[in-house]
């Protein structure tokens, strides 16, 4: 028989009771942890215990033991990489998620979560300004968001040329063209090398980080003429198979990756120039929307994303700016047959829905996983469509005026044009840069993660916790005063 709910029930009061003392420190406690993993290593390590200890216990002593190397990620005094809090909704729904512990694999296994994560996707559809059409996966963050709408993709382009990825694999397969700006987010060339697609060609970009569009079209002429040379000259072009096959015939196959967001300014990528060009040589069109995709919800900010809905596949992260738990990456697909193609399985123990919609296993690459998009439901029908961008218009709004301030303190160089969520800042050199953001650290009332971009030392500000606010700028703006003064 079940167990019931009975021997959960101290344990779950337990995890509750260290939950809030941990949710209830985030306005005061220092935003750093205060031992470095070495000094915990012997509160968990060790030889295995012989015997067992009380499930309640057990969550006592973690928690107690964990708290001091834990990073105040949700408070709204950090700032560091791009990570946002957790909406209450979004929260609870993620207990809830555990708590039925439903393997998220079959609509016919699992119909409630089916129904759930097919009512987020439309609904992130509709708030991002996205085809309709497309199709939508819930994985692990924006890496595997890319990497599987870069699969589609690759499905796609060879699909096209004559190709069967599925028979043949990849050795022998005509060559996709990858392009790629400058200051793209290095989790694209990481999804290109596990797609076996190799590095990329890199697109000049200007001093924001936004690609080149005209430099974008001469690439993509001259891998056009590259390609119809090899052609005409009666060779299999690099990379195709032996002349004979349409494969090595057609057109040069292209994938373009744009960017949502660059990661030091905030930046958006041309798109309605970019994607034009692309299209005009039959490129397959991604965009990597990490933090930037979530803009497409507020009217004022809606410009920054202008022309995006004419790619092919799109990812970003639900932790970052919508504020839900990791983990929860989101992919969209516009051709469903390839994001299909690409990620399903068919086996005989899978026993299949009859309504035709797909599994949720057929647009993620795994096969056992988490109800990832129900706390993506719960943050969206909490706060609806015009909370969603009153959310992200705070976060913009609130990099603005911290830009802004910070601007007023002398030594203080901010690098950017702050038109979102992003803020890159330096202190003089390089060396001066480094010890102020060491003097940030320490004093704990921030946390802002050091980086490097334009050949200098910077420190780099992201407002991403929907907790964040005037006070909350405040602090950040007097913590770096003081480093400032402290270094000089």
């Amino acid at each position: 028989m079940s167990a019931g709910a009975e021997p959960y029930r101290d344990t779950l009061a337990a995890a509750v009771r260290h939950a809030m003392r941990w949710l209830e420190s985030q306005p005061s406690r220092r935003v750093g942890p205060q031992k470095a993993a070495r000094e915990l290593a012997a509160a968990f390590d060790g030889a295995l215990p012989q015997s067992g200890m009380a499930p309640a216990d057990v969550v006592d002593y973690l928690a107690s033991h964990a708290e001091p190397g834990l990073m105040a990620m949700p408070s709204g005094r950090f700032f560091g990489w791009v990570i946002g809090g957790t909406l209450p909704a979004a929260m609870a729904a993620d207990w809830l998620v555990s708590s039925w512990d439903q393997n998220s694999v079959l609509r016919y296994a699992t119909p409630a979560i089916a129904a759930i994560e097919d009512a987020a996707g439309h609904w992130l559809l509709q708030l991002l300004g996205l085809p309709e059409e497309s199709d939508v996966g819930f994985v692990t963050g924006a890496t595997m968001a890319n990497f599987t709408g870069l699969a589609a993709a690759r499905w796609r382009l060879l699909k096209d040329a004559g190709w069967d990825l599925e028979r043949d694999g990849l050795f022998g397969a005509p060559r996709i063209h990858c392009l790629v700006g400058e200051e793209r987010h290095e989790t694209v060339d990481l999804a290109l090398r596990y797609l076996g697609l190799g590095r990329p060609t890199v697109v000049p970009a200007d001093r924001q980080g936004r690609i080149d569009a005209a430099e974008l079209d001469c690439a993509l002429d001259r891998i056009a003429l590259e390609h119809a040379s090899a052609v005409d000259a009666g060779a299999a072009p690099a990379g195709a198979a032996q002349p004979g096959g349409a494969h090595g015939r057609g057109p040069a196959l292209v994938l373009v990756c744009l960017q949502a967001g660059n990661l030091h300014s905030g930046a958006f990528d041309p798109f309605a120039a970019a994607i034009a060009v692309s299209k005009a040589h039959g490129a397959w069109v991604h965009v990597d929307g990490a933090f930037g995709l979530w803009a497409a919800a507020v009217p004022e900010l809606a410009g920054l994303t202008a022309g995006v809905a004419r790619a092919d596949s799109w990812a970003t992260d639900a932790h970052k700016s919508l504020n839900v738990p990791y983990d929860c990456g989101v992919v969209a697909v516009r051709d469903a047959q390839a994001l299909r193609s690409a990620m399903g399985l068919n086996a005989s123990y899978l026993l299949q829905d009859a309504d035709g919609t797909g599994d949720p296993s057929q647009r993620v690459p795994e096969l056992s996983r988490r109800a990832r998009g129900v706390p993506v439901w719960a943050a969206l029908r909490s706060l609806g469509r015009d909370g969603v961008a009153e959310q992200i218009r705070r976060l913009a709004s609130s990099a603005a005026q911290l830009a802004e301030k910070l601007t007023a303190i002398d030594g203080v160089e901010v690098l950017n044009d702050v038109g979102y969520t992003q803020i890159t800042v330096a202190f003089g050199d390089d060396a001066t840069t480094r010890r102020v953001a060491d003097r940030l650290i320490a004093d704990g009332r921030v946390w802002m993660s050091g980086s490097r971009w334009h050949g200098r030392d910077v420190v780099r500000i992201s407002v991403s916790n929907w907790t964040t606010d005037a006070d909350d700028v405040a602090t950040a703006v007097e913590a770096v005063r003081a480093a400032v003064e402290a270094v000089r």
